[in-house]
Protein backbone atom coordinates (compact mmCIF):
# COMPACT_ATOMS: atom_id res chain seq x y z
CA UNK A 1 0.00 0.00 0.00
CA UNK A 2 1.45 3.27 -1.19
CA UNK A 3 -0.79 5.62 0.82
CA UNK A 4 -1.87 5.84 4.43
CA UNK A 5 -0.25 4.51 7.50
CA UNK A 6 2.79 1.89 7.42
CA UNK A 7 1.04 -1.22 8.81
CA UNK A 8 4.17 -3.39 7.35
CA UNK A 9 6.52 -1.28 10.20
CA UNK A 10 3.81 -2.13 13.02
CA UNK A 11 3.63 -5.54 11.76
CA UNK A 12 7.49 -5.94 11.95
CA UNK A 13 7.74 -4.83 15.60
CA UNK A 14 5.21 -7.03 16.92
CA UNK A 15 6.40 -10.16 14.71
CA UNK A 16 9.56 -10.40 16.29
CA UNK A 17 8.97 -13.25 19.06
CA UNK A 18 10.98 -11.62 21.42
CA UNK A 19 8.83 -8.20 20.62
CA UNK A 20 5.70 -10.57 20.98
CA UNK A 21 6.48 -11.74 24.25
CA UNK A 22 7.43 -8.65 26.23
CA UNK A 23 4.27 -7.01 24.63
CA UNK A 24 1.87 -9.77 25.37
CA UNK A 25 3.39 -9.80 29.40
CA UNK A 26 2.23 -5.91 29.53
CA UNK A 27 -0.92 -7.05 28.70
CA UNK A 28 -1.75 -7.29 32.57
CA UNK A 29 -1.32 -3.31 32.80
CA UNK A 30 1.89 -3.47 34.98
CA UNK A 31 4.91 -1.93 34.30
CA UNK A 32 8.23 -3.59 33.66
CA UNK A 33 11.80 -3.21 33.63
CA UNK A 34 14.27 -4.06 30.63
CA UNK A 35 15.40 -6.68 32.86
CA UNK A 36 11.92 -8.59 33.89
CA UNK A 37 10.95 -8.12 30.38
CA UNK A 38 14.10 -9.82 29.29
CA UNK A 39 13.39 -12.76 31.30
CA UNK A 40 9.58 -12.79 29.20
CA UNK A 41 11.40 -12.55 26.34
CA UNK A 42 13.89 -15.59 26.50
CA UNK A 43 16.87 -12.91 25.59
CA UNK A 44 20.05 -11.11 27.25
CA UNK A 45 19.00 -7.73 29.10
CA UNK A 46 21.22 -5.54 26.43
CA UNK A 47 19.10 -7.43 23.24
CA UNK A 48 15.52 -6.44 25.47
CA UNK A 49 16.53 -3.07 25.60
CA UNK A 50 17.32 -2.70 22.22
CA UNK A 51 14.11 -3.84 21.25
CA UNK A 52 12.40 -1.86 23.63
CA UNK A 53 14.06 1.20 22.16
CA UNK A 54 12.29 0.16 18.98
CA UNK A 55 8.99 -0.89 20.33
CA UNK A 56 9.11 3.33 22.32
CA UNK A 57 9.94 4.45 18.90
CA UNK A 58 6.91 2.93 16.98
CA UNK A 59 4.58 4.28 19.63
CA UNK A 60 3.77 0.83 20.52
CA UNK A 61 5.67 1.38 24.30
CA UNK A 62 5.89 4.13 26.78
CA UNK A 63 8.57 4.11 29.14
CA UNK A 64 8.64 6.30 32.38
CA UNK A 65 11.75 6.89 34.50
CA UNK A 66 12.11 6.90 38.44
CA UNK A 67 15.27 7.00 40.04
CA UNK A 68 17.68 4.89 38.77
CA UNK A 69 14.92 2.57 36.53
CA UNK A 70 12.90 2.75 33.38
CA UNK A 71 9.75 1.42 33.74
CA UNK A 72 7.61 -0.01 30.44
CA UNK A 73 3.96 -0.23 29.80
CA UNK A 74 1.98 -0.55 26.70
CA UNK A 75 1.61 2.94 25.19
CA UNK A 76 -2.45 2.77 25.20
CA UNK A 77 -5.57 0.89 24.98
CA UNK A 78 -5.51 0.74 21.05
CA UNK A 79 -2.18 -0.85 21.07
CA UNK A 80 -3.82 -3.40 23.79
CA UNK A 81 -6.86 -3.81 21.58
CA UNK A 82 -4.66 -4.65 18.84
CA UNK A 83 -2.91 -7.25 20.38
CA UNK A 84 -6.00 -8.85 21.82
CA UNK A 85 -7.07 -9.03 18.23
CA UNK A 86 -4.13 -10.96 16.59
CA UNK A 87 -4.61 -13.16 19.49
CA UNK A 88 -7.86 -13.69 18.37
CA UNK A 89 -6.98 -14.42 14.57
CA UNK A 90 -3.93 -16.75 16.10
CA UNK A 91 -6.36 -18.69 17.97
CA UNK A 92 -8.71 -18.65 14.90
CA UNK A 93 -5.56 -20.06 12.52
CA UNK A 94 -4.42 -22.69 15.12
CA UNK A 95 -1.28 -20.92 15.86
CA UNK A 96 -0.63 -21.74 19.53
CA UNK A 97 1.82 -22.70 22.03
CA UNK A 98 2.68 -26.26 22.06
CA UNK A 99 2.63 -26.26 25.95
CA UNK A 100 0.12 -23.81 26.99
CA UNK A 101 0.66 -24.26 30.75
CA UNK A 102 -1.78 -24.92 33.82
CA UNK A 103 -3.16 -21.38 33.98
CA UNK A 104 -4.85 -21.47 30.32
CA UNK A 105 -7.77 -22.47 31.45
CA UNK A 106 -7.94 -19.74 33.93
CA UNK A 107 -6.84 -17.20 31.48
CA UNK A 108 -9.69 -18.25 29.36
CA UNK A 109 -12.22 -17.55 32.30
CA UNK A 110 -11.28 -14.02 33.56
CA UNK A 111 -8.37 -12.10 32.86
CA UNK A 112 -6.77 -8.33 32.26
CA UNK A 113 -6.81 -6.99 28.78
CA UNK A 114 -4.90 -4.03 29.88
CA UNK A 115 -7.03 -2.32 32.17
CA UNK A 116 -10.59 -4.11 31.91
CA UNK A 117 -12.19 -7.65 32.10
CA UNK A 118 -11.36 -10.31 29.79
CA UNK A 119 -12.54 -13.68 29.35
CA UNK A 120 -15.80 -15.41 29.66
CA UNK A 121 -16.80 -13.64 32.59
CA UNK A 122 -15.82 -10.00 30.30
CA UNK A 123 -18.00 -11.54 27.53
CA UNK A 124 -20.70 -12.21 29.35
CA UNK A 125 -20.55 -9.21 30.88
CA UNK A 126 -20.64 -7.29 27.88
CA UNK A 127 -23.50 -9.18 26.47
CA UNK A 128 -25.66 -8.81 29.59
CA UNK A 129 -24.86 -4.99 29.02
CA UNK A 130 -26.33 -5.42 25.28
CA UNK A 131 -29.19 -7.61 26.11
CA UNK A 132 -30.59 -5.34 29.14
CA UNK A 133 -30.27 -2.64 26.64
CA UNK A 134 -27.63 -0.56 28.89
CA UNK A 135 -25.62 0.19 25.82
CA UNK A 136 -26.25 0.96 22.21
CA UNK A 137 -24.26 0.69 19.55
CA UNK A 138 -22.48 4.02 18.52
CA UNK A 139 -19.56 4.52 15.58
CA UNK A 140 -16.64 2.42 15.64
CA UNK A 141 -16.68 0.14 18.16
CA UNK A 142 -17.87 2.53 20.79
CA UNK A 143 -21.67 2.29 22.41
CA UNK A 144 -23.16 4.90 24.04
CA UNK A 145 -24.84 4.11 27.85
CA UNK A 146 -28.48 4.37 28.41
CA UNK A 147 -30.83 6.28 31.12
CA UNK A 148 -30.66 2.69 32.47
CA UNK A 149 -27.28 1.87 31.83
CA UNK A 150 -26.47 5.19 33.84
CA UNK A 151 -28.21 3.91 36.27
CA UNK A 152 -27.10 0.30 36.79
CA UNK A 153 -23.13 1.01 36.75
CA UNK A 154 -24.33 4.41 38.88
CA UNK A 155 -25.53 1.91 41.44
CA UNK A 156 -22.58 -0.43 41.30
CA UNK A 157 -20.40 2.47 42.29
CA UNK A 158 -19.00 4.24 39.10
CA UNK A 159 -18.58 7.82 38.98
CA UNK A 160 -19.91 7.85 35.22
CA UNK A 161 -19.27 11.60 35.38
CA UNK A 162 -16.30 11.54 36.26
CA UNK A 163 -15.71 9.12 32.85
CA UNK A 164 -17.41 11.69 30.98
CA UNK A 165 -14.72 14.15 31.68
CA UNK A 166 -11.91 12.35 29.79
CA UNK A 167 -10.97 12.24 26.39
CA UNK A 168 -11.03 8.13 26.38
CA UNK A 169 -14.26 6.75 24.79
CA UNK A 170 -17.11 5.58 27.63
CA UNK A 171 -17.49 2.11 26.24
CA UNK A 172 -15.65 0.82 23.61
CA UNK A 173 -16.34 -3.40 22.12
CA UNK A 174 -12.67 -5.47 22.40
CA UNK A 175 -12.25 -8.29 20.48
CA UNK A 176 -11.71 -11.29 22.95
CA UNK A 177 -8.69 -13.56 21.86
CA UNK A 178 -9.79 -16.68 23.75
CA UNK A 179 -14.09 -16.39 23.35
CA UNK A 180 -13.71 -14.70 19.70
CA UNK A 181 -16.28 -12.32 20.33
CA UNK A 182 -16.27 -8.70 21.89
CA UNK A 183 -16.35 -7.65 25.97
CA UNK A 184 -16.33 -4.48 27.28
CA UNK A 185 -13.57 -2.04 27.14
CA UNK A 186 -13.48 1.91 27.40
CA UNK A 187 -13.11 3.69 30.58
CA UNK A 188 -16.04 1.89 31.37
CA UNK A 189 -14.58 -1.45 31.43
CA UNK A 190 -12.20 0.06 33.15
CA UNK A 191 -14.09 1.72 36.21
CA UNK A 192 -16.16 -2.05 36.52
CA UNK A 193 -12.91 -3.71 36.56
CA UNK A 194 -10.87 -1.27 39.31
CA UNK A 195 -14.77 -1.41 41.59
CA UNK A 196 -14.55 -5.41 41.14
CA UNK A 197 -10.85 -5.25 42.38
CA UNK A 198 -12.28 -2.97 45.09
CA UNK A 199 -14.49 -5.27 46.44
CA UNK A 200 -12.20 -8.20 46.85
CA UNK A 201 -14.35 -9.87 44.41
CA UNK A 202 -10.92 -10.87 42.61
CA UNK A 203 -7.46 -10.43 42.79
CA UNK A 204 -4.50 -10.60 40.13
CA UNK A 205 -1.12 -10.73 41.05
CA UNK A 206 2.02 -9.13 39.60
CA UNK A 207 3.20 -11.01 36.56
CA UNK A 208 0.16 -12.73 35.55
CA UNK A 209 -3.39 -11.82 33.50
CA UNK A 210 -5.41 -14.63 35.37
CA UNK A 211 -7.85 -12.78 37.23
CA UNK A 212 -9.06 -14.98 40.33
CA UNK A 213 -12.43 -14.68 41.19
CA UNK A 214 -13.64 -15.45 44.77
CA UNK A 215 -16.92 -17.81 44.79
CA UNK A 216 -18.62 -14.72 46.70
CA UNK A 217 -16.86 -12.24 43.99
CA UNK A 218 -18.36 -14.18 40.40
CA UNK A 219 -21.51 -14.81 42.02
CA UNK A 220 -21.98 -11.08 43.08
CA UNK A 221 -20.60 -10.05 39.19
CA UNK A 222 -23.16 -12.52 38.02
CA UNK A 223 -26.07 -11.06 40.26
CA UNK A 224 -25.37 -7.35 39.94
CA UNK A 225 -25.29 -7.78 35.98
CA UNK A 226 -27.55 -10.04 35.44
CA UNK A 227 -25.42 -12.61 33.29
CA UNK A 228 -25.00 -16.55 33.51
CA UNK A 229 -22.66 -18.91 31.54
CA UNK A 230 -20.99 -17.25 28.22
CA UNK A 231 -22.19 -19.19 25.36
CA UNK A 232 -19.97 -21.08 23.39
CA UNK A 233 -18.02 -19.13 20.31
CA UNK A 234 -19.71 -19.42 16.93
Amino acid sequence: MRDGPNIAAIAAMVGDPARANMLTALLNGDAYTASELSLEAGVTKQTASSHLSKLVDGGLVAVEAQGRHRYYRLADADVAGLLETLMGVAARAKALRTRPGPKEPQMRHARVCYDHLAGDLGVGLFDAFKKNKWILPGPEKTFALTKLGRIKVQTFGVDIEDLEQGARPLCRACLDWSVRRHHLAGALGAAILDEILERGWATQKRGSRVLEFTRIGEAGLRRVFAFQETPPPI
